[in-house]
């Protein structure tokens, strides 16, 4: 006998469907005690489904809410019902999937979906079967809800669909779909490509043995008259280009002919998805083969699709040229995230960072939609064909560019403008001979009476930084900068957080040449202060702090001094503990106070104890958070973080004068709790903080150094590589303190210090810091470490040959001369590489010098002439020249 529901019971959860649609907050508390209370009843579920599947006397939107609700409880707690309750359910919804509404049977999907993810795929063996069946139905109702039911099915469980645990369902299932790519229906159509493309990516065997006729099949779709079905097929192209691009080469120039054409089909949901197959494809080796000969039609389509739609302009309100009176609605102001403090050292000769290690340079220009659309995919296409193709892509942009950045109609000229911001990174070679003519164009975009047009050229303006600059000051760099200051204060929101953008991404180019216009710049940033709504403040502050990093000492002037302090303490004052608004403030004071130096010293007292006091009740609240879970809330450790790391900016400004500021506080009784968070960041920030303290007032670490070793020991591990080397270094700033009386602490560190510098793939940064402190455990207890010299000659030479001379690298040499005086075996089959790191130094202090010569000579005479002379043989001519030249050998 089938489950029935009692009359009673049934009115009162159809009641319960009715309230819940109510607006009303009240009414909405009372619904969800309600649920709590009738959740307690197993066979409320069986309610629920019911009035889903049964009750079609009921309005759909109620139907389907009762199957959203159970499908929370499914979620919550499946685990939990009686073997009846699931069982009614699963029978139901497998019974109604063919429902007559689409909404109905798109619930029935969900529900299905979760219950077999919740591990009940295995222990319902007959779904898939049954809804492959389902498939082969007359009724199209049936066979739609079965299919969407299915493709909901691959999405959440792809892996367990292609393993052995089910027994390899997929070798049935791709076939089937396969079939439906032809089916006279474009929804089932559509369903169909839709489930065989969540098998793409992780290349499931079934798929792969089916390749090609999955591929043939989607050439048949290509001009599908559905939408829907033609976005399908392109991302499936776009997928399988990168993962069996094998199998595409044979018809990839009818593949482009066919992206292009989608390129600009009208539906933009279709468009968007062509477009990514330019960006997928710019990634693959035989891009320039195979796209060459295209880029005379795929350059105007990019091009074309940069433009502003009609929707995006209402939505970024185009046509509201001043609102910086409004005050920006919080939704709008994105959680930033901070970025703790890592320690590096100076390189040779700057080389271009490795783009992981770099910063994501996003162009987004236009925040608000910061949904990926049409013009953000087309602007990304272009940046990354302009790497791929460089000077080859102009002769077939340039024609095009001309007339669009003197373009009469506004939305024309600014996609003109996006266009020459988005080449400048691959195109920049080419475009250095057109420069002087357009740079002076694009400042005189900064006064358009649109303010569209101001914000993106200000970005463009900042892609071209790096030429502006590196032109005598007065041809583009100072009308620049006046132009990007009056943008600052724009009375348009966008354009003000482009322009205070742009000029942060100057500062950094321009560094010290900023340094005339000072004054100017500072009364700009600081006029802003008191005109900016939240959201440009926050951006505002990052200019300031960037201005700091890039000016350096040459901030630090009474004038300037008296300008800049006053509003940010302003600021400083206002804010709240809780307030995350510290976050950029405490980044920008930290940059400020490093470029001060002794000229922040009136203000350090009060940032110094709000930073100790940020400190100590994040800690307290994460204890007791830790002892009462249920009572206490978890704290936002940032706080913490951020303030470790102005901390270390004031000890690094201060130097000596900190002292006095440290010991009037428990920081060193802090320290010792952040240096072992369970979070890996509060580390990091801590081990900066030891390492600047150790440098800056030693006498009062040193008293803990017993305490703190050990700890120090423990996070030499490279599976956090900022915490491991943060403590590397602040290991290798002990060593200089402590001198010989380092000895009782080198077995803790140095087996571990050893295993890093042999590791592969260990980060650059982590390795300079680590071949540091060896070299400095070895400078203060050359007996203890020597022994063990043979096991990090090699790859401590070839990580310090890149370092700029400097005291950390100094001292380092000194360890390692002081070390193969102890052993000299340890360096003799890997002297090549030795010569080779000292004649990376361009000019060592003269006593260090001596220590190479010695060396070197010694050696030299150890071995005799006519080996020598074999043994330089294998030398390559310039490390010949340089040894010869500085050490007449």
């Amino acid at each position: 006998m089938d489950w029935q529901p009692d009359e009673q019971g049934l009115q009162q959860v159809l009641q319960l469907l009715k309230d819940s649609q109510s607006p009303n907050t009240a009414t909405q508390r009372v619904v969800q005690d309600k649920l709590k209370q009738l959740n307690q009843f197993p066979d409320f579920n069986n309610y629920l489904i019911f009035v889903l599947t049964r009750l079609k006397s009921e309005d759909e939107p109620t139907r389907s809410l009762s199957g959203l609700i159970l499908k929370n409880n499914v979620k919550a707690h499946y685990q939990s019902f009686p073997p009846p309750v699931a069982d009614f359910i699963k029978q139901e919804c497998l019974n109604n999937i063919g429902d007559a509404s689409s909404l109905i049977r798109a619930t029935i999907g969900i529900l299905i979906t979760t219950i077999a993810s919740k591990g009940e795929l295995q222990m319902w063996p007959e779904l898939l079967p049954q809804l492959c069946n389902l498939l082969n139905s007359e009724d199209y109702n049936t066979c739609e809800g079965a299919f969407g039911a299915l493709q909901k099915i691959c999405e959440d469980s792809s892996e367990l669909l292609d393993s052995d645990a089910l027994n390899r369902p997929l070798n049935i299932m791709i076939p089937k779909f396969l079939q439906f790519f032809k089916h006279c229906s474009p929804k089932i159509r559509s369903h169909a490509i839709a489930c065989v493309n969540q098998f793409i990516m992780d290349r499931a065997q079934a798929l792969m043995d089916n390749i090609d006729t999955f591929i043939e099949h989607l050439f048949a779709l290509a001009v599908d008259e559905d939408p829907e079905v033609r976005k399908n097929v392109c991302r499936a192209l776009v997928m399988l280009l990168e993962v069996r691009i094998d199998r595409l080469i044979p018809h990839m120039h009818s593949i482009i002919q066919y992206m292009l054409q989608r390129t600009q089909d009208h539906d933009e949901n279709v468009a968007l998805e062509a477009c990514e197959f330019w960006l997928t494809l710019a990634e693959q080796p035989i891009c320039k083969e195979v796209l060459s000969s295209h880029l005379v039609q795929l350059i105007p389509i990019l091009v074309n699709g940069m433009k502003y739609s009609e929707i995006d302009i209402i939505l970024l309100k185009g046509d509201v040229e001043e609102d910086e009176a409004v005050p920006d609605s919080e939704q709008d102001i994105k959680p930033r995230f901070h970025k703790s403090r890592t320690v590096t050292l100076p390189h040779e000769e700057e080389r271009p960072e490795d783009p992981e290690d770099q910063e994501e340079d996003d162009d987004d220009d236009d925040d608000t939609l910061s949904d990926w659309n049409l013009r953000k995919c087309s602007a990304a296409a272009l940046d990354v064909l302009a790497n791929v193709f460089r000077e080859e892509l102009l002769p077939h942009l340039l024609p095009l560019l001309k007339g669009l950045l003197f373009h009469p109609e506004w939305v024309i000229k600014e996609s003109g403008i996006l266009v020459l911001g988005a080449i400048a990174e691959g195109c920049m070679q080419g475009m250095v001979p057109y420069l002087p003519e357009l740079i002076p164009h694009l400042i005189q975009c900064l006064s358009d009476k649109k303010a569209l047009v101001r914000s993106i050229a200000c970005w463009t303006l900042s892609r071209y930084a790096h030429w502006v600059v590196s032109q005598p000051p007065d041809m583009h760099l100072k009308p620049l900068m006046t132009e990007l200051l009056k943008r600052i204060l724009d009375g348009n929101k966008r354009v003000q957080e482009a322009a205070c953008s742009a000029f942060a991404t100057l500062e950094e180019e321009a560094c010290t040449e900023l340094v005339p216009y000072l004054s100017f710049i500072l009364d700009t940033l600081v006029f802003a202060f008191g005109k900016y709504q939240h959201k440009n403040l926050l951006i505002l502050y990052d200019a300031i702090g960037t201005l700091a990093d890039s000016v350096g000492h040459h901030l630090n002037q009474p004038e300037y001094i008296q300008k800049l302090m006053p509003p940010l303490i302003q600021k400083w004052n206002e804010l709240k503990d809780e307030d995350k608004d510290l976050f950029p403030l405490l980044e920008c004071l930290s940059s400020v106070a490093t470029a001060l130096q002794s000229g922040f010293l009136p203000y350090c007292e009060p940032v110094y104890q709000r930073c100790v006091t940020l400190v100590q009740k994040t800690l307290a609240q994460a204890m007791m958070y830790n002892q009462h879970p249920d009572q206490y809330e978890a704290p936002d450790k940032d706080f913490m973080i951020v303030a470790l790391d102005l901390l270390s900016g004031l000890a690094e400004g201060l130097g000596g004068q900190v002292e006095q500021l440290v010991a009037r506080s428990n920081i060193m009784t802090l320290l010792f709790q952040c240096m072992q968070d369970t979070m890996p960041e509060v580390r990091q920030s801590s081990f900066a903080l030891l390492g600047d303290l150790t440098k800056a007032c030693f006498m009062h670490v040193k008293p803990c150094i017993a305490e703190f070793m050990p700890i120090l020991g423990t996070n030499l591990n490279p599976e956090f590589i900022s915490v491991c080397n943060n403590a590397t270094w602040a290991i290798g700033e002990i060593c200089m303190q402590m001198g010989a009386e380092m000895q009782p602490y080198v077995q803790m560190v140095l087996n571990n210090l050893v295993e890093i510098i042999n590791r592969p793939n260990t980060p650059k940064t982590l390795l300079e810091n680590t071949a540091i402190t060896i070299g400095r455990l070895g400078y203060v207890c050359p007996q203890e470490v020597a022994p063990m010299l043979q096991q990090f000659i090699r790859p401590w030479c070839t990580s310090l040959r890149n370092i700029r001379d400097n005291e950390e690298k100094d001292s380092a040499f000194r360890g390692i001369c002081m070390m193969i005086g102890v052993n000299p075996g340890g360096v003799v089959q890997d002297f090549i590489f030795f010569c080779d790191a000292v004649a990376s130094w361009v000019s060592p202090k003269d006593d260090l010098r001596d220590m190479f010569y010695k060396i070197l000579h010694g050696f030299k005479d150890q071995v005799g002439e006519e080996n020598w002379q074999q043994f330089s043989e294998q030398f390559p001519p310039l490390l010949k020249e340089r040894l010869a030249a500085f050490y007449g050998v």
